[in-house]
């Protein structure tokens, strides 16, 4: 069209466009950080232990970007004796999939001493996090927040309005090291995590020093003290939720308060209220709340409980102070939250988020490729796993990328794990009569620009009558949720029922105790991706799988990212 315009209008139009190209590369900015991991004595919840902090802090820094913003963190590893490996959970990595942080799928790690640049592209607004992805070290303390806004006048502007916002990181802690921890889940009998000492809030929770051992608790201390969120009255907050735990799922919730929720792993949602909120290991949300609360002369309690898990935690605290209300607790004990085992009152939120009506981005309307994942737990030479389909996964000791990207094809299996199970006879419900699986390190390789769904389904673990929450994270993408169900997930049946109207795109999804989760995402981003359970015990016993698509589309790989495995020798 532009060629049939006069010159003049020729000219005027390339100005335009010119002036386009510059607006976004002015407000498009480079934001560079200069990360030292290392061990400190800290006192998250009062009781003094080996932390894995960033710059000496945890959580580390919070990172903070516009949409559109290449972020440069360049990360020293000072644990002496440790590697690291840092994930950066939401950001897709287009174009960057070696900056994935994934240990043995996507880089090496960060050897004790060396230095690693990650660079990538925020490319969408909303709510994200960053953690460790090495071992179960994770749960040692180092993760972090990413707050990215809307580009100005871009098409993600917040349909939204907010006077102010404040943001909480969720999480769960332990006294007892991450080797302890690992170590007791590879013995026979296995030796369980158990439930975590404490609830954090902002990296803060408080322990009963009763219950400590003498001399390691100071309840004193500014470190545990409850954090505050500020509020005036009749404005109106958003409140960016995140949740890190290790191993819980939490119930949310701002005393006398109720949330609405707008946001979830970055994608804007159809509005629905609720007065607490259901979150899981690698998920976010964003909420409203408005400061009208009938008593504005006292504090209320921000509180995070453990569901689905029979509690052995206190309930995690922070308070919302409004302007002018004596600084001190609120005068009520801190809500209990809701039943543990009340499974409905999750499955009924998840099936209410949907993707706003203003920014529904419709799924392919069908599927090239179904995988179907029954997830079990398992056995193998006494050792307790988990396993999907039968087999449980273990990371190879070269990358994937790179062992893809540079022929080392004798770096993992090559037999890709299988796509389905006995769906029509498989007892969800009993405990399995042999319950002995093996491992395997194989993956599924997917045709480039394919449409792909993957049914979770959820089963009855080695103890009768028992069966959990599985939160399921995807690396490199953001999937349409398409539906839940509770009970056996028949492929004859259940795909009539699927939301192809407007499903949200998530990130991490829940998989319910006895229940089944359907998604769909396109295969497009070329790179190797991880696809697992986010609870940190669940994936080092083997709750995960790997998705390979248009390796040969990647340029060539950053030298950097190798230097393990068969890498060694300089390929």
């Amino acid at each position: 069209m532009a060629a049939s315009l006069p010159g003049a209008g020729r000219r005027l139009l390339c100005c335009l466009f010119l002036c386009l190209l510059l607006s976004a590369a002015v407000r498009a900015a480079t934001l560079h950080h200069e990360w030292e991991i290392s061990y400190q004595f800290k006192s998250p919840d009062c009781v003094r232990k080996l932390a894995v902090t960033i710059n000496g802090q945890t959580p580390g820094p919070t990172i903070r970007a516009t949409q559109g913003d290449t972020v440069v963190v360049r990360v020293s590893n000072s644990l002496l004796t440790e590697n690291v490996a840092i994930h950066w959970h939401g950001i897709r990595q287009i174009g960057t999939p070696w900056a994935d942080g994934t240990e043995g799928v996507t880089q090496c790690p960060i050897l004790p001493g060396d230095v690693f640049t990650y660079t990538f592209v925020v490319d969408r607004p909303g709510t994200y996090m960053y953690h460790a992805h090495y071992g179960m070290q994770r749960s040692a303390g180092l993760n972090g927040l990413i707050i990215v806004a809307a580009a100005p006048g871009g098409r993600d502007a917040e349909p939204f309005a907010y006077d102010g916002e404040h943001d909480v990181l969720l999480n769960d802690w332990w006294h007892n090291s991450t080797y302890e921890q690992a170590t007791g889940l590879a013995s026979v009998p296995i030796r369980w995590v158990g439930e975590p000492h404490s609830l954090l809030i902002n990296g803060r929770g408080t322990f009963n020093c009763s219950a400590a051992v003498a001399g390691t608790c100071d309840a004193t201390l500014s470190e545990c003290a409850a954090p505050v969120f500020d509020v005036v009255p009749g404005k109106t907050y958003r409140f960016r939720i995140a949740s890190l735990t290790s191993l819980s799922a939490l119930n949310f919730e701002i005393e006398g308060h109720p949330m609405t929720v707008v946001e979830a792993d970055g994608h804007y949602v159809k509005p629905f209220v609720v007065d607490s909120l259901s979150i899981y290991s690698g998920e976010t949300y964003s909420v409203l709340i408005k400061a009208d609360h009938q008593d504005p002369t006292r504090n209320y309690w921000l509180a995070s409980n453990v569901v689905s898990r029979q509690p052995g935690t206190p309930t995690g605290t922070a308070v919302l102070s409004y302007l002018g209300a004596p600084r001190g607790p609120p005068p009520t004990p801190p809500p209990a939250g809701r039943a543990w085992n009340d499974t409905m009152y999750r499955f009924q939120q998840s099936v209410a988020t949907v993707a706003h009506p203003a920014h529904v981005e419709p799924p392919p309307p069908r599927a090239d490729r179904t995988i179907l994942l029954l997830n079990t737990q398992n056995k193998i030479d006494g050792r307790i796993k988990w396993a999907l389909n039968n087999v449980s996964f273990t990371l190879p000791h070269t990358p994937y990328l790179v062992a893809m990207k540079n022929g080392l094809l004798g770096a993992f299996d090559q037999r890709p794990p299988p796509e389905t199970y006995a769906h029509q006879t498989y007892d969800i419900y009993a405990v399995q009569k042999n319950p002995n699986t093996t491992t395997s390190n194989g993956l599924y390789r997917l045709r480039f620009g394919s449409v792909v769904d993957v049914v979770l389904q959820n089963a009855n673990m080695l103890d009768a009558n028992k069966s959990e929450t599985h939160p399921w994270h995807l690396h490199g993408h953001d999937f349409w949720v398409l539906g839940y169900g509770i009970g056996r997930f028949d492929p004859a049946v259940h795909p009539a029922t699927y939301n192809l109207r407007d499903p949200v795109l998530k990130n991490t999804v829940a998989v319910h105790p006895y229940g089944w989760t359907a998604l769909r995402f396109k295969a497009d981003n070329p790179g190797v991706w991880a696809f697992h359970c986010h609870i940190e015990a669940h994936f080092f016993m083997g709750m995960g799988v790997v998705f390979e698509e248009g390796i040969e589309r990647i340029a060539e790989l950053p030298p950097e990212i190798m230097g393990c495995g068969k890498t060694k020798g300089g390929h």
